[in-house]
């Protein structure tokens, strides 16, 4: 198994060192997926610059945890699997609705489910999803920029699903108690 190295502010490349320093300025403490980033700071700044902007884009702040829990249980990424738990049970996300992502079950929001079932198609087919899963997503009540803007969150996780898949990025402490293995069949 190839190593790779977790760096900090101290030790990371010269061009990540700064935004090691604004990842700790906004957490407080540098993820373990970000310090592994920081091996390629275009990959960080890459990470960073796709998070902030999911996150101005329409989607409410739950559901673009839909659409970050969906990729991760659909790429079976662990590490983002408990981070966005505890990020989701900190937004005051309704437990269920958690529940059922984590375990790949029907949500008990009629909209959030169409949003599921969209940012699932999304993954599943490639992007190649066919203009009646759209049509769909539409009826639901999301508009066209809600249509892009699912892509772009899923842009966001298949950097981060990917990066953990390869490093083998180990959990961080606030994750605790958010540990997840992907359900069998």
């Amino acid at each position: 198994m190839t190593t790779f190295t977790r760096y900090n502010e101290d030790n990371a490349p010269q061009t990540a060192k700064p935004l090691l320093a604004a990842t700790k300025k906004a957490f407080g403490f540098v993820p373990n997926l970000q310090g592994y980033m920081a091996e390629s700071p275009e990959l960080l700044a890459g990470y960073g610059a796709l998070w902030d902007l999911f996150g101005k884009s329409t989607l409410s702040a739950h559901e673009q945890q839909v659409v970050y829990l969906t990729n991760n249980f659909e790429n079976n990424c662990h590490y983002c699997m408990a981070g966005h738990t505890t990020l989701a049970q900190m937004q005051k996300m309704d437990p269920a609705v958690i529940d059922a992502l984590r375990d790949g079950f029907e949500l008990p929001d009629p909209r959030l489910e169409a949003l599921h079932q969209f940012a699932k198609a999304v993954v599943q087919e490639r992007g190649f999803v066919g203009d009646a899963a759209v049509e769909q997503f539409l009826a639901a009540g999301f508009t066209r920029q809600n249509v892009l803007e699912v892509i772009l969150g899923t842009a966001t996780k298949l950097l981060s699903n990917y990066t953990n898949h390869i490093v083998h990025t180990p959990l961080d402490d606030f994750m605790k108690g958010n540990e997840w293995t992907k359900p069998t069949a």
